[in-house]
């Protein structure tokens, strides 16, 4: 019986370098072959140039990327954080808290005065007792 010929992007590795390394190698090999969207136009024309490069087929554009892939995990963080929160968050953010925390600020100042007032009213009527306990055991000794 004649051997079946390998085929896939590991067909020249043979029985070297080990399964896992192979597949790995094929899976990678598989997704840099794929045509990718275009973060330009949106269209998915967009093939590997070279280590990095991409560039669409249909509009021309040229932008850096992964070796592997167009886009990479670590530049999506790098680029939502150079571009901060989306306008529409931002909005959010900046409009309805403001409003209100100033409420809940003059609101809870209002509840402190009154609350500080109280306790320095009680202290000054504990004090005075305590004072008066006290001259009470001085005179009985």
């Amino acid at each position: 019986m004649p051997k079946m010929k390998k085929v896939g992007p590991s067909r020249g590795f043979g029985p070297r370098y080990g399964s896992t390394i192979r597949k790995r190698y094929v899976k990678v090999m598989a997704g840099m072959k794929v045509r990718h969207k275009c973060p330009s136009c949106g269209f998915t024309r967009v093939k590997r140039k070279a280590v990095g490069v991409w560039l669409c087929k249909k509009c021309g554009f040229t932008f850096t990327g992964g070796a592997y892939t167009p886009t990479t995990k670590l530049g999506a963080v790098a680029k939502r954080s150079a571009h901060g929160l989306p306008a529409e968050e931002r909005a959010k953010m900046t409009e309805a808290p403001i409003p209100q925390e100033q409420e809940q600020t003059e609101v809870g100042t209002e509840e402190v005065e009154e609350a500080s007032d109280e306790e320095t009213e009680e202290e000054k009527a504990g004090e005075e007792e305590e004072e008066a306990e006290e001259a009470g055991d001085e005179a009985e000794d």
